[in-house]
């Protein structure tokens, strides 16, 4: 007797663009767009119900994944980083300011992001703060 094992990747969408899944090697370039139309936050909602969010001011991101709504989830860090961040504006029009040992620069962000969209998970060496 075979068993045959399928590997089933998780496909991401921007939840208010298109409801075609987002590639990583798409994805940079779909939050560059937004960020240059002035759209600052951005979730993605994954095949699973997982959730990843992108909020940035153009220099740091804050980038959290969650396992579904209510989850408290996990977020990229830059510890030992000083000082704060203001800028960060959601989609309400709410202006957020944020520790910026709790964000990372945009093109680490960047990254981040790029591989959870391609594998469903952090890269081995993101530093990162579970919230549960």
């Amino acid at each position: 007797m075979r068993e045959i094992v399928m590997l089933v990747i998780e496909t991401w969408v921007i939840n208010d663009d298109s409801p075609v899944p987002v590639s990583s090697a798409g994805v940079v370039g779909e939050l560059r767009s937004r960020i240059d139309r002035g759209q600052l936050e951005t979730w993605l909602t994954g095949s699973s119900g997982r959730l990843l969010a992108f909020v940035t001011n153009a220099e740091r991101a804050m980038v959290v994944l969650l396992e579904g709504e209510g989850d408290p989830g996990e977020h990229a860090v830059d510890p030992g980083t000083a000082g704060w961040s203001d800028g960060f504006v959601l989609s309400n029009g709410q202006d957020d300011e944020y520790p910026d040992e709790d964000t990372v620069p945009v093109r680490e962000a960047f990254r981040l992001v790029e591989h959870i969209v391609g594998t469903g998970s952090w890269p081995a060496d993101a530093r990162v703060v579970v919230d549960r």
